[in-house]
């Protein structure tokens, strides 16, 4: 034998490499999203009560019960909010390990396996070193580090599936597409529309190659909207008796003009840094539009802006779609096209890395305060362990996550008239008064106790 036959292959290992590439990058955002998730609650910065929320819904699930969320009320369920069955799949982890954390991590793995599909078909269809590229500017991606941010919520399930769907939709792969697409029904009550764009642009796509495929995705399609409708109209007002409340935030306000600064200003951040616009030349855009259109046309300016979860969902989509105008782009016949091409997938990196660098919430890691834990923090978590198990509390941000894996929590001002047996919150800026009076006009009739204060918040403990 040879031996430049025993030898490998120079193609043979560059497409090893090539295959290896999209798995080393996801591995590697996993971390980077658990730290940062991890440390922030360390350092008690929840931004909102949403993973209590989410946490009492898993733990309701991890012990065969009703998702009951005491936190949206006594005894609601929280399918009557938001349909979103999907998170039933934590309840077999969260069983072993019953903490808030568990649910930031299994966030983080799944936003990182997101990056495998959009960085493997990008490799695919752009080659090895602009593929990458376009990966790790996705993986570092805005809106996926605001969501990272943000606590936890479901729609971290929905963006791998939108991956791996559009990933299949751009290897012509009609049926995988769809087969991916459809477990966003059980993601949020609205994808059931983003799976009808979905399948409309695989319909699309095969109708000439596959006519029977597109007849199947046409009838997909047809079936995300009415499975939504259902839902909307349905499922969520047998588990909510005042109906579907979120009808009201596409009422409310002076219009869909209204706030269009703000508007404009996501559009721009959805498309100017992370396509350099040139995902404008993709159809796979469309399927961010079911999106966009119920958070523009809502009354609720929170709805409007980057920040928050909110815009998660179309980091795939625009990076996708990216890497399908790039495709298309390399074979246009104006030599600028082909030119800006070449250029944008480094650009784009260049972009994500700069702001993960400045103002993203990556950031953080470079910060040795990041994995210090306040004086704080540590103070109000002793104060909190002077409640004890299984007893009812009604707390406020930041003392809820540590009391919603051991307690039944309430959030406070909200408990219908049931009694705790223990209230906490944060009075540091003083927005109560004097606590025992706030006590009892949340509950007259009764008689509160101090247990003690730290880091501005005060435990009281009913003793009538």
């Amino acid at each position: 034998m040879s031996m430049s036959a025993s030898l490998p292959r120079t193609g043979d290992r560059a497409a090893r490499a090539a295959h290896r590439a999209p798995y080393a990058l996801a591995a590697a955002l996993f971390p980077a999203y658990a730290v940062l998730s991890v440390t922030r609650f360390r350092r008690m910065e929840e931004a909102s009560w949403d993973l209590g929320i989410f946490e009492q819904a898993v733990r309701g699930y991890a012990w065969l019960q009703a998702p009951v969320v005491d936190l949206k009320g006594p005894g609601f369920n929280i399918l009557g909010d938001h349909f979103s069955p999907v998170i039933a799949l934590i309840a077999p982890l969260y069983r072993l390990f019953p903490t808030p954390l568990t649910l930031l991590v299994v966030q983080a793995a799944l936003f990182a396996l997101s990056a495998l599909p959009v960085t493997r078909a990008s490799v695919r269809l752009l080659g090895r070193a602009r593929g990458l590229a376009l990966g790790a500017a996705y993986g570092l991606s805005w809106g996926i580090q605001r969501a990272v941010e943000f606590d936890f919520h479901e729609i971290c399930f929905a963006v791998p599936l939108l991956a791996f769907a559009l990933e299949a939709l751009l290897a012509h792969r009609w049926r995988a597409a769809l087969g991916w697409g459809l477990p966003l029904l059980l993601v949020k009550e609205d994808l059931g529309v983003t799976l009808t764009a979905l399948a409309l642009l695989a319909a699309w796509r095969a109708r000439r190659t596959d006519p029977r495929t597109a007849r199947l995705a046409a009838a997909v399609a047809v079936a995300g909207t009415a499975a939504a409708a259902l839902v909307f109209t349905g499922v969520i007002p047998a588990f909510a008796p005042d109906g579907y409340a979120y009808w009201d935030k596409l009422g409310e306000g002076p219009g869909p003009l209204h706030g269009l600064g703000t508007k404009a200003a996501t559009l721009a951040w959805i498309l100017v840094p992370t396509t350099g616009l040139l995902a404008l030349r993709s159809p796979l855009l469309l399927v961010a539009a079911p999106t966009l259109g119920w958070r523009f046309l809502s009354g609720d300016p929170h709805y409007w802006s980057t920040d928050y979860h909110y815009s998660a969902v179309l980091m795939p989509v625009s990076a996708l779609a990216l890497a399908d105008a790039l495709d298309r782009a390399r074979r246009s016949g104006r030599p600028r096209v082909r030119a800006y091409a070449a250029q944008l997938p480094g650009a784009v990196l260049a972009a994500a890395l700069a702001l993960s660098a400045s103002s993203m919430p990556l950031a953080r890691l470079g910060e040795r305060s990041a994995y210090e834990k306040p004086e704080r923090a540590a103070a109000v978590e002793r104060l909190l362990e002077r409640i004890p198990d299984g007893v009812r509390v009604e707390a406020d941000i930041g003392a809820l996550t540590r009391l919603t894996s051991r307690c039944q929590v309430f959030w406070i001002g909200n408990t219908k008239g049931v009694l705790p047996a223990f209230l906490v919150f944060d009075n540091s800026s003083g927005w109560a008064g004097d606590p025992l009076a706030y006590a009892g006009q949340l509950h007259p009739g009764s008689r509160f106790a101090p247990v003690g204060e730290a880091g501005g918040f005060v435990l009281l403990q009913r003793v009538l």
